[in-house]
């Protein structure tokens, strides 16, 4: 078995190193995204639209809607006479937020100490109306604090005790967005290696008629299809080993924890993930059916892999589902090590949890391929 397995290793790599085009696209299209993707998909809003219907014309609108624009989050696109001109800037896409001051805004706050402004977000695209809704809120409230202590200091009272809050954030002290989403964008280049350039290898055999004489031959079919998936393994082993060095060179990026437990999550990884693979395959009777599965899959797992979105914000039975995944557990390990530090004893039940669907997925491979032949 062993010298079959060799024959069939070395088959399959020169067969992958004829095509060299193919070779070099599997390489430089992930170090390409790799380079684009972090600096595109950003968490950050800035530059946010802003109508400002100014009914008050004082001197504390104008402060506050200059500490506003002065933030850095939000641009000052248009200054309305009314409420309706306004809400023509939002139909015609010209402005995200309108903000309307009302009459007397000065008076009233100085008089009554209360007053109460109007906020109106464009909400088709709900996270962005969400983080403006917020940045905007915590600038007034910012506003309002700073006249409240003008207040007090000019009246010759005591300013009043305040509770500050100072945060601390453990593991990624600055808020540096591509510490948090490089990992995440790592695991996701591989994965198309991984998963779906396994599946086409299987299939391509179904289509060209060859799998047949294999079949026929004295060729264990455990051997066949290691020898399928060993090429693709180390393919993406190279993309992940030089995605690390784009991720250090590039932005600084380096892990704090052991690389050696990286890597050891990326081979049980990919383990699950090529079985996943294999798995597809044998429902496919052609690459484009391959294709098809494999892209509707990684629809699937990009999108419930924690990536964009935390998965205890979503509901049970979705958090019950991307415990099967294996994108979510090796993002959660890349994050866990590369940020925090954590050794192979802290990640072990991802790691457990990826080997245990390997085992699950190649096995179902195997028995499902052997049925087929």
């Amino acid at each position: 078995m062993i010298r079959s397995f060799y024959f069939i290793l070395e088959k399959e790599f020169k067969q992958m190193m004829r095509s060299k085009g193919l070779v070099r696209m599997l390489i430089m299209m992930p170090v390409i995204q790799l380079l684009i993707l972090p600096m595109a998909a950003n968490y950050s809003i800035k530059n946010i639209s802003l109508a400002v219907v100014d009914n008050d014309h004082s001197e504390y609108s104008r402060k506050m809607i200059h500490k506003i624009t002065s933030s850095g989050y939000f641009k000052l696109t248009a200054f309305c006479r009314n409420s309706q001109e306004a809400f023509k800037e939002v139909e015609n896409d010209h402005t995200d937020l309108i903000l309307e001051i009302p009459k007397n805004f000065e008076k009233n706050l100085v008089r009554e100490n209360n007053q109460k402004l109007s906020v109106q977000i464009n909400a088709i695209e709900g996270v962005k109306a969400g983080l403006s809704g917020g940045y905007l809120a915590n600038i007034i409230t910012d506003f309002n604090s700073d006249i409240r202590t003008r207040w007090v200091q000019s009246q010759g009272v005591d300013e009043p005790a305040l509770v500050s809050v100072a945060p601390v954030n453990w593991y990624n002290r600055y808020m540096n967005y591509y510490l948090f989403i490089i990992p995440g964008i790592l695991v996701t280049l591989i994965t198309g290696i991984g998963m779906l350039q396994t599946s086409f290898n299987m299939v391509k055999e179904k289509e060209i008629g060859t799998i047949e004489q294999i079949n026929v031959t004295p060729v264990k079919k455990q051997a066949f299809i290691l020898g399928k998936m060993v090429p693709y393994f180390v393919l993406s082993a190279l993309v992940f080993v030089i995605g690390q060095i784009v991720s250090y060179l590039f932005y600084n990026i380096h892990s704090v924890g052991s690389y050696l437990t990286v890597f050891v999550g990326m081979c049980a990884f990919l383990f699950s993930l090529q079985g996943f693979g294999l798995l597809l395959s044998t429902y496919a009777e052609s690459q484009q059916q391959a294709m098809s599965l494999g892209f509707f899959f990684m629809n699937i797992l990009n999108m419930m892999s924690g990536l964009y979105t935390s998965i205890d914000s979503m509901p049970m039975w979705a958090k019950v589902m991307t415990g099967s995944f294996p994108l979510s557990h090796f993002i959660r390990v890349m994050r866990m090590v590369m940020l925090k530090g954590s050794s192979i004893a802290e990640v072990g039940d991802h790691l457990l949890i990826m080997v245990g669907l390997g085992i699950i997925f190649n096995t179902w491979a195997v028995l499902h391929y052997q049925k087929r032949s």
